[in-house]
């Protein structure tokens, strides 16, 4: 598919006021869309991260997305961080200890609104041919945690779908706690998770599922049998195919439902 690389400025916060008082740097995003035959108006999916960056795998993701139909952004999280804000990493076991290690401890719940938030406003003000269309939002691991904070904390969204989110009843540096957000949610979301997965396990699944339930909210979650942590990516070594198969058409479907 079609795709360009696009900077997203951020606001800088005064740390006093909260408000905003200059530019304050850029946000990378990967951004694939449909051939300009698809039409010059189309909704969005905001395509969230796994712990190892916009890499090739998540460029692979939102370039199918954008197949289906969706113009589709991955927005780099870690560009907070000075030394690489757009680290594009792979999965051997040093990709592994710098992305659990060095990336995700610096990520905070407020700055992850406001870069999701910043996505938003985006899709909704610069790219033309989102304007006025509804937007999606999906995550992959890491990811996944976000899409549930996102839920809760971002305006803008009509559906987030959530691939096996790790650490949601965990609290980020700055103590915010995506699961505390539940009561707030104001979206649908749907959930794909595994079964031998131990993070989230099936026991984490049931938990959030009973919050859910608690605040009344609407979502659709299924555990698939033999599938562990990470099964979508087929670049890692727990990827199964008939798992990510069946999750993406229930992905494509509930978006098509609440998007198109």
């Amino acid at each position: 598919m079609p795709s360009f690389w696009e900077n997203i400025r951020m606001p800088d916060l005064d740390r006093e006021s909260g408000a905003n008082i200059a530019e304050g740097g850029d946000m990378a995003a990967y951004v694939s869309f449909p051939a300009p035959s698809a039409g010059t108006n189309l909704p969005a999916v905001i395509v969230v991260q796994e712990a190892f960056g916009v890499n090739q795998h998540i460029q692979r993701v939102a370039d199918g997305f954008a197949a289906a139909g969706y113009v589709a952004v991955a927005p780099a999280l870690f560009h907070r961080n000075e030394r690489n804000p757009n680290p594009m990493l792979g999965y051997t076991p040093d990709d592994f200890d710098a992305a659990i290690n060095t990336y995700m401890p610096e990520l905070t719940g407020q700055g992850i609104i406001e870069d999701i938030k910043a996505t938003v406003d985006y899709l909704q003000r610069t790219y033309p041919r989102t304007r006025g269309q509804k937007i999606g939002i999906v995550g992959y691991c890491m990811g996944g945690r976000v899409v549930y904070l996102a839920a809760s904390g971002c305006s803008g969204l009509s559906a987030g779908a959530v691939y096996y989110g790790g650490g949601i009843m965990n609290a980020y540096a700055d103590g915010v706690t995506p699961i505390d957000g539940t009561a707030n949610i104001s979206i649908p979301l749907s959930g794909s998770f595994g079964e031998t997965d131990g993070n989230p396990t099936p026991d984490d699944v049931t938990k959030i599922e009973a919050a859910l339930d608690a605040a009344g909210k609407s979502y659709d979650f299924k555990m698939y049998p033999g599938a562990g942590h990470g099964f979508n990516c087929n670049d890692r070594d727990s990827y199964n195919q008939a798992a990510a198969e069946d999750a993406q058409a229930r992905t494509l479907a509930f978006f098509e439902q609440h998007l198109k």
